[in-house]
């Protein structure tokens, strides 16, 4: 039994490092650098090219480094025996909500805004929003999209949440089905998608929705750059019904660098960087399952192929 990885856009090497320190006596390997792929059991896998997966006649288990395993259901061919897994880590919870509360602030207190004025040399005074008097809606209610709702109702913020199913949370308001997206989205100031990726969840961010958010709302994407029409958003920034947006993450990673979101003055880039997974404490889980696997126990995290997460 081995263990193989699979990465695109990320370096095996630091994850190799981290498990063999963890399993000394177990072959580990960089694809395609593979002695024996009938041996490979457990593949760990980051984006891994289409069909990849396929040389591997033994393959037991998939383990997705991050939170998101589309990238592996979408371009892998598995037999329905093989399990899928996920990186399920509090500290990524923690560091979305940091994210998201810094991009909250920054545009509730318009700095953005004065970024420009200050490049222009205009001093320019600006009315802003409080928290007690701002609303958020919260696509997705799983681990991550959980700890955001609760701790933004805390500091002070209305929020309401949309989720596949039926979910409770203290203090808010919790919607699901196509009703209840509905719900979310009107009267929202400021809207946070933190969905996984499926084909329910595809292009829901789109002109039709966006276009119940308040006059002025903000749209917030930390989820997969596959949920959002990128010209409905164009279009919605143009007709100033809403103010801007936060993008995190995009249907092309790196963004090109001719992509008209660059230059857009109301919409702000960052590099997929609002929860990166932790080597180390990522690399325990992986651990726990391989060793699982040998064991024959049953294995953390395990996603819902019917589901998609």
């Amino acid at each position: 039994m081995s263990i193989v990885i699979c990465f695109n856009n990320k370096d095996p090497k630091p994850w190799q490092e981290a498990l063999q320190a963890k399993l000394k006596d177990v072959t580990i390997e960089i694809y395609p650098q593979v002695k024996n792929p009938d041996k490979v059991t457990f593949a760990l896998c980051w984006k891994p090219d289409k069909n990849i997966l396929a040389q591997f006649k033994n393959l037991k288990v998939v383990q997705s480094v991050g939170a998101s395993v589309e990238h592996i259901i979408q371009t892998q061919n598995l037999p329905s025996s093989c399990i899928i897994s996920r990186i399920v880590d509090n500290q990524l919870s923690n560091d979305m909500f940091e994210f998201l509360l810094t991009g909250i602030l920054s545009h509730l207190k318009r700095f953005s805004e004065y970024h420009i004025d200050q490049q222009q040399q205009q001093w320019n005074p600006k009315p802003y929003k409080n928290i007690n008097n701002t609303t958020i809606g919260v696509l997705g209610l799983g681990k991550i999209g959980t700890t955001v709702s609760e701790k933004l109702v805390q500091l002070g913020f209305q929020v309401k949440a949309w989720s596949a199913s039926e979910k409770k949370l203290e203090n808010v308001s919790c919607f699901y089905g196509e009703s209840g997206l509905i719900s979310v989205l009107k009267n929202t100031d400021i809207l946070i998608n933190i969905l996984p990726l499926t084909n329910a969840t595809e292009n829901i961010l789109n002109l039709q929705n966006l276009e119940k958010l308040n006059k002025n709302g903000y749209v917030i994407n930390v989820g997969r750059g596959e949920h959002l029409v990128e010209t409905d958003l164009l279009t919605l920034l143009e007709s100033q019904h809403l103010s801007g947006a936060l993008l995190d993450v995009f249907r092309t990673e790196p963004l090109p660098s001719t992509h008209p979101f660059w230059q857009h003055n109301a919409i702000t880039i960052t590099p997929h960087i609002a929860a990166i997974t932790n080597i180390n404490t990522a690399a325990d889980t992986v651990v726990i399952n391989y060793q699982n696997l040998v064991n024959g126990t049953e294995l953390l995290h395990i996603v819902s192929l019917k589901k998609g997460y």
